[in-house]
């Protein structure tokens, strides 16, 4: 494991020392949430996410893009919603077809802060416990320079763990974000 992280370390040191350029923004946007695997019934909810990002041009066609989202996941269901709050924290390979266009893929994990069942009727329920404190997926979208500095995008996330803890439970997050962002 040790190995890893100071391969990880290295990459992101020679992607840093060769980057061309590298901006800074935040980002803000509208998430349709849902949920999948043994639950029944479940639609997509309507919530939001906030972070910042760093974009870093490798070369005129290649960069990065590291982020870190707070995000509200999770689905409606018959009598209530299941809301789910994570940090996620996804690392984006972008290539540009074109200059404004970029086409981008990759991994992303996600830290657990809060998780609610909200009934039709009755007080919220804390179902935390039941759910594992890390998520997995994979992200592939988007995004599109409006100008220098402002910039839509459109992605989704494609949940690869399991975040039921309970034993014979198997539930995945999926979540389709757009985006408008702002590069200083």
């Amino acid at each position: 494991m040790k190995k890893v992280v100071l391969t990880a370390a290295a990459l992101f040191a020679f992607g840093f020392a060769n980057a061309q350029e590298v901006k800074f923004g935040v980002k803000a946007g509208l998430n349709l949430a849902n949920l999948s695997g043994d639950l029944e019934n479940t639609s997509m909810k309507a919530s939001f996410h906030v972070g910042g990002f760093a974009e870093i041009k490798l070369s005129d066609k290649f960069g990065i893009q590291p982020e870190v989202l707070y995000s509200v996941q999770g689905a409606d269901v018959d009598g209530g919603t299941y809301e789910f709050s994570y940090v996620n924290v996804p690392v984006m390979a972008k290539f540009y077809p074109i200059p404004q266009l970029s086409l981008e893929a990759g991994p992303q994990i996600g830290f657990l802060t809060s998780a609610k069942g909200k009934p039709d009727s009755g007080p919220d329920v804390d179902v935390k416990e039941f759910l594992k404190s890390t998520d997995f997926g994979v992200n592939v979208g988007a995004s599109y320079n409006i100008t220098d500095n402002f910039l839509a995008g459109l992605r989704y996330n494609i949940g690869l763990a399991n975040i039921s803890d309970e034993e014979n439970g198997d539930i995945k997050n999926g979540v389709l974000s757009l985006s408008v962002g702002y590069r200083f």
